[in-house]
């Protein structure tokens, strides 16, 4: 995997004549409004801009990867911080940089936070307890206790809930057993459900397929891949599955993006990679962005699926690899990461609208 190293006068030279003129090296970048607790910086390696979205006084982290908390329909995202003294829920206006708490929590899963579809509502998990919340009257209600783990459909009808390694439908219908990962992924359209099971240090993918209303097809799950693999996410026409596979070359493990097909249960290599430690797809899984775990190179960096080229976009310098889990914008023109680069973690955001083509969100 050949690597390339953008800069920023790399990608000006690359414009046409009126787009580069616009953004000339050494004139001298509009600063951010002086609100919220946004820090602009420029990257060391490559010159870009980028945001620290959070202050460093506390810790403040993103959800899990594949769960949806960056806003489609408005600019605002979903974090957890501490700020309060406990974990929480907040929500960040992207525009204003206003903070805002949703919820008081005892016990927060900081990684559960997600959005439903029509993003009126955040679900998450506190002591053990799904709970929902609005996020217009900031009202709370539980849907089910003794939870470990949830899927999200279109609506509170289409959830699933993992109750003791038991994977159940919203009225109590046992779909699966032996859940013991944290990795549940519903298929587009509702169809199935993606489950982890962990194995003497490895991981097991699993697919159960589901009938329209929610019951069980009256299929049995199917093992999709087993091994060193992690960070599962649906094709956007959830015909396949895309995630990260340890590869062992002698003494050296190499980290591949595979993919396996649902109908046929065949996996193929999409990417090698820079070493990626997390990664996630764009909205149309045109493009990739990894965070590498290599030491002299603790980059974020984006993989183009069809050349299979490398563009570095910053440095992350977090302390571990995998927590960085950047994932880009559901119109793909900015990457979200969190690294603890300066002391507590932290969010932060760049811009690649020049380097990605923006898909629809």
């Amino acid at each position: 995997m050949k690597e390339i190293r953008i800069t920023r006068r790399a990608v000006l030279a690359a414009l046409p004549a009126g787009l580069a003129a616009a953004v000339i090296p050494g004139r001298k970048a509009k600063e951010l409004p002086r609100v919220g607790e946004f820090v602009r910086f420029a990257d060391p390696t490559t010159e870009t801009p980028v945001v620290r979205l959070t202050s460093l006084s506390n810790s403040n982290l993103f959800p899990c990867p594949a769960n949806r908390f960056v806003s489609a329909r408005d600019r605002f995202l979903i974090f957890s911080s501490d700020r309060t003294g406990v974990f929480a829920p907040f929500r960040l206006d992207l525009r204003t940089g206003m903070v805002r708490q949703l919820a008081d929590t005892a016990k927060l899963e900081p990684r559960s936070l997600c959005l439903d579809e029509t993003e009126r509502s955040l679900f998450l998990l506190d002591s053990g307890e799904l709970r929902e919340i609005s996020l217009s009257s900031r009202g709370t209600r539980a849907l089910a206790k003794d939870v470990t783990g949830f899927a999200m459909g279109r609506g509170p009808s289409d959830l699933l809930l993992v109750r003791e390694g038991r994977l159940e439908d919203a009225n109590g219908t046992i779909i699966a057993t032996d859940v013991t990962g944290p990795c549940l992924l519903m298929r587009p359209g509702g169809e199935g459900c993606l489950f982890e099971r962990k194995t003497s240090g490895n991981a097991e993918f699993w697919y159960v397929p589901m009938r329209d209303s929610g019951g069980v097809s009256g299929k049995k799950s199917t093992l999709l891949a087993q091994g060193n693999i992690s960070f599962p996410f649906w094709s956007p026409d959830g015909g396949s599955v895309l995630f990260l596979r340890g590869v062992p070359r002698g003494d050296v493990t190499f980290s591949e993006i595979h993919e396996v097909l649902i109908e046929s249960g065949s996996e193929r290599p999409v990417s090698p990679t820079s070493q990626f430690a997390a990664f996630s797809p764009n909205r149309d899984a045109s493009v990739f962005v990894g965070s590498s775990r290599s030491k002299a190179q603790p980059n974020v960096v984006l993989l183009l699926r069809s050349a299979q080229r490398e563009m570095t976009i910053c440095e992350h310098h977090a302390s571990d690899a995998a927590s960085v889990g950047p994932v880009f914008a559901p119109d793909s023109r900015r990457v979200y990461f969190e690294s603890d680069r300066e002391g507590k973690p932290a969010l932060y955001s760049v811009n690649v609208e020049l380097l990605v083509e923006p898909t629809q969100s």
